[in-house]
């Protein structure tokens, strides 16, 4: 045990890290943030419509959550203007698929169902076909 600790001390004591910093780590003075083009960018330069883009127009956090937008309108307000969730089910009539079109696989003609799984594909399938015999 007692060697063991002389070993790692004696190792750590010799090592030399293999990375050579040239010097102190700063902060720059000044940061460019101004926009720019990436450098991979195909033609070096911002899109024309880049300064025209309308900015954010909300000033806190609740006045973006009003105009906010995720799988529909976050706001309380129920509006009418026939946007998803804004009509119930039933008023929207019955829904029937169209000529050609189904709903479930068991609707089609048998010749495109699935064919029944047979106890012998089911046991090769589950022993690897270590059963099967050439």
């Amino acid at each position: 045990m007692f060697a063991t600790k002389v070993l790692r001390a004696s190792a750590a004591a010799e090592r030399v890290p293999m990375i050579k910093f040239i010097g102190k780590r700063t902060i720059p003075a000044s940061v460019d943030h101004s926009p720019h083009a990436h450098p991979a960018a195909p033609s070096h330069e911002l899109p024309a419509d880049w300064n025209t883009a309308p900015k954010s127009s909300s000033s806190s956090f609740s006045s973006y959550r009003q105009q906010a937008q995720q799988h529909g309108p976050l706001g309380r307000t129920k509006s009418s203007d026939g946007s998803v969730g804004s009509m119930s089910g039933h008023s929207l009539g019955p829904v029937a698929p169209a000529k050609g079109e189904y709903f479930d696989r068991n609707e089609l003609p048998a010749r495109f169902r699935r064919s029944p799984i047979e106890l012998a594909e089911i046991d090769a399938i589950e022993t690897g076909g270590a059963t099967l015999v050439c």
